[in-house]
């Protein structure tokens, strides 16, 4: 790693949890004081009251319960880090003069998505269209393969070239 390399983010392969990976980050920002990566951080673990259990109490009424910290996936907290990335892209569009530090930190903490390349070669390999009306129709075998690593307008409009 170089020194102008950042020391957080996470990759499925570094042999730890994304919930133990944040709480090492949030030390190594306290200690740098870094409060950009602090706040991020923080703001991801915030949102950690949003995943609950449902559960059926002995008198039938629905309810639920906060997930314990061992019940916390790595996926769980992958779609809170998405919602943010999210809300973030949005706040950036209507304030393009803010920086986009919060968001590349957050962006660290995500599995690299696949790229338009990667995509229009699976596609090539792997979609028959003489099975399909439409090239569309197969947008739901191209996400099924991809699952949340392919952005799904990039797939739609690379059907959409094949359509037209």
């Amino acid at each position: 790693m170089t020194a102008s390399e950042p020391t957080y983010g996470w990759r499925p392969d570094m042999g730890m949890s994304l919930l133990d990976k944040l709480k090492a980050d949030l030390k190594t920002s306290l200690l740098q004081k870094n409060e950009t990566l602090k706040n991020a951080v923080r703001q991801i673990m915030a949102e950690f009251p949003k995943l609950t259990v449902p559960l059926t109490l002995e008198s039938g009424k629905k309810s639920f319960r906060l997930k314990t910290a061992e019940e916390i996936t790595d996926e769980d907290i992958l779609d809170i880090i998405r919602g943010l990335v999210k809300s973030e892209k949005t706040v950036l569009s209507l304030k393009p003069d803010q920086s986009p530090e919060y968001l590349y930190i957050l962006e660290s903490y995500l599995p690299k998505t696949a790229s338009e390349e990667e995509i229009r070669c699976w596609i090539e390999e792997n979609v028959d269209f003489s099975k399909f009306k439409s090239p569309m129709q197969a947008m739901g075998t191209v996400m099924k393969h991809f699952g949340k690593l392919a952005d799904g307008n990039l797939v739609k409009r690379i059907l959409g070239e094949k359509a037209g």
